[in-house]
Parts: structure tokens; sequence; C-alpha cells
């Protein structure tokens, strides 16, 4: 049986937005954990784009696959800041396998478990939450990225008990080695965005295809793909949700992702400080340690600052979409502040890591470096989940609402 990760039912208190107990206790377990066991793998998964068959597995016994999941389901039955715990920690020592956790268990699995009929529940989430399957998210495509419902082009019809997916989807994060994707398609072109609907493709499906692996700059273990269906043919039993109304899907997703991943900016954030702290206090030049000279304690302490404000905004957004209703998401407060938090977490987490760059000089710039592994992974948080610029509009149009 995996491990349970404790019940956070507790709140942050909304005078602090600091953690309780609880939570400290599976944030911290899941810190010893991911340095221990995660943190090792970070080099070869870097130089060799490697993802690592171990992981889910390894997260699985840990109890961190199927966090929000019924028990009956192989789930933990806790709550949605858990998991964003668990991918701060692995933020910290593992940015890559940060990013294939929240894409797995929070875009794929979450989704699923709040969106899916009981049948599709039963048949992909055990799977999910024990490890031995991988899911996926298929969102974005070539013609169609900050306007991914809008102008999407992939398409389903329906053909007696099945549905007949045609197009692409591209930068989809677990893409090369996933199972399970959960895909979006329009089933009603004439209805625009309200025309979409979403689809539980499994790996192996006539017509389903990973046409290539995809190089990244940073991420790399992480491993992303382009997806092709091509008269690709799914069971009509693998519709999640309504025909037609998939993007009441989408959008709470989104949501939820932008917390989420704003977590990862936020483990970053802390590792690139500690590692810049730490070089400060141990590099010599003329004769004492660099953190002695006034401009390297200017960067720290503006680092400092950047972490501890990531920090509390990451826990006032986590604890605000801890009960998102399902359907809900996509207009109102939450929209405008889970587009406010990784808008910040993300630019905040670039200015500290470019720091931290600079700090360590030209050891910094070395590609082996960990400090240069989360320089070139930084900027895919201002891209992904809705580019920084999205993420304004999206905060300046509810601000305009009144």
């Amino acid at each position: 049986m995996p491990q349970t990760p404790v019940d956070l039912v507790n709140r942050p208190s909304p005078s602090s937005f600091e953690l309780t107990a609880e939570q400290q206790a599976v944030l911290d377990q899941a810190d010893r954990f991911a340095r221990a066991e995660m943190a090792p793998l970070q080099k070869r998964m870097d130089d060799e784009e490697w993802w690592p068959p171990e992981v889910m597995p390894a997260l699985a016994r840990m109890g961190y696959l199927g966090v929000t999941a019924p028990a009956e389901m192989g789930g933990a039955e806790g709550d949605f800041f858990t998991s964003g715990l668990i991918a701060q920690a692995l933020g910290r020592a593992n940015p890559s396998v940060s990013l294939s956790y929240v894409a797995h268990e929070n875009l794929c699995l979450n989704n699923i478990q709040r969106n899916a009929n009981a049948d599709i529940r039963r048949r992909y989430l055990p799977r999910l939450c024990d490890g031995s399957a991988i899911g996926c998210l298929a969102l974005t495509e070539p013609g169609a990225g900050s306007d991914a419902l809008g102008s999407m082009s992939t398409t389903a019809r329906r053909e007696g008990d099945h549905y007949v997916l045609n197009g692409t989807k591209l930068y989809i994060t677990n893409g090369p080695v996933a199972d399970v994707a959960l895909v979006y398609a329009k089933t009603d072109r004439d209805k625009g965005a309200k025309g979409i609907s979403a689809f539980i493709v499994e790996k192996g499906s006539p017509g389903f295809r990973v046409a290539q692996k995809l190089d990244k700059m940073g991420f790399r273990g992480s491993v992303t793909a382009e997806l092709v269906f091509d008269e690709c043919r799914v069971p009509a039993a693998n519709l999640v949700g309504v025909e037609n109304q998939g993007v009441a899907v989408v959008m709470s997703g989104l949501d939820l992702e932008r917390a989420i991943v704003a977590m990862i900016n936020l483990g970053m954030a802390e590792r690139a400080f500690e590692l810049a702290l730490d070089y400060a206090r141990t590099r010599r030049q003329f004769g004492r340690p660099i953190g002695e000279f006034q401009m390297v304690q200017s960067k720290l302490a503006d680092m400092y600052v950047l972490v501890e404000t990531i920090r509390t905004f990451c826990y006032r957004t986590m604890a605000a979409a801890n009960d998102l209703e399902i359907g809900a998401g996509g207009r109102g407060d939450i929209h405008k502040l889970t587009a406010a938090c990784i808008l910040y977490a993300a630019e905040g987490c670039t200015k500290v890591i470019t720091e931290a760059v600079q700090i360590f000089g030209g050891a910094g710039y070395m590609r082996e470096t960990e400090i240069n592994r989360l320089y070139r992974a930084t900027k895919l948080l201002e891209i992904g989940a809705g580019t920084s610029e999205i993420r304004r509009l999206i905060i300046a149009g509810e601000l305009m609402k009144g």
C-alpha cells in the first residue's frame, strides 16, 4: 500500500499565510524524499533528455500520486494544496520531475477525478495513482498557442460508438512517455470554443502516434512531444464530461494549473537562493568570502525579498484554489488571482535565478552546474500555462469587468 500524505484539512491562517504544522510536515517529508531520490537524477536527465521510468512508481510509493483521488481508486483523499507542496519540494530538487509530476497529477489525473464519470474514473485512476501509467494533457496546437480554444483545429466526429479524432497537438509535457492522454477536440465547429469536448486517448490507439520528441533548452528531463491524431478512433465511453461542454473542463483546469505551476517556480527560486547564499559564504576573492562585498549582499537581500513574497503569494493562491468547485474557474476572482500569482512567481523566479548566476560568475555559466540548469529552465514558466502577456490580459480583463 502507498504511504498516505498527512491529511491537510486545515488551511493557512489568513493573517500569515504560513503552513500549518501538518502542511509543513508534508513539505519537509517531500523535500527529504526529493533531495535523496530525485536530485541525483538531474544531470543525466538534462544531458540526455531522459525520463527515468522509476520516477512515477517512486512518487506513488510515497503517496504523492492521486493526492485528491478517493482511497478506493488508490488515492490519498487529500487536497489540492497538498499536491502543490509536493510540486514545491520537487521543484527544489529536480524541476524536470516537478513539471512532469504536475502534468500527470494535476492536468491529467485531477482533471479526470473532477470531471469524468464513475466508469472512466474506475478504469483510469488506479493506474495513474500507482504510477503504472503516466498521464498528459493535450491542448496546445501548432497554430493555436495562447488562443488554444478559439483557434483549435483538432476535430472529433461521432461514428457509432466511437469518435474519430484528427489533428496535431504540440509542446505536450510527458507526451513521449504518456500512457493516457486527456485530449481536447472540436465536436461542433460552428460553436467555436463552446463546441469543444474532452476525451481520454490511450497509448496504442489506432491513428494516435508521437510524431517527434522535442529538444528543449531547459526542463530537459521532462520530455515533450508533438502528438498526431490521424483518423484516431476513440470509444465514445471515453468522452470526459458532456459533449460540447469541454470548455468548462479546460478553464477550471487552467486556473488550477496556474496555481500549481507557480509552486514549481517557488521551489526553484528557493533552491537558487540556497545555492547562491552558500556560494557567497564559501567562495573567496581578495582574501575574504564574496558575501562580505556589498554588491553581493545587495543581490542576496533582493533575492530574499522575492523568495518570501513569491511564497506568500503562492500559499494564498493555493488556499483560494483549494476548494474550486467543479465547473468553476475561467472567470472572476480566482481567474484573476491565479493569473497574477503565476505571473509574479514566474518573473520573480527568473530574477532570483538570474541574480544567482551573476553571483556564481563564470561557474554559473557552465552547463553542468545546477544553477545553470535552473537558469535554462526558468524561462519556460514565463511561457507555458499561458504567457506572461496573456496573464496580464486576464488580470486586466477581470479588473475591467468591475
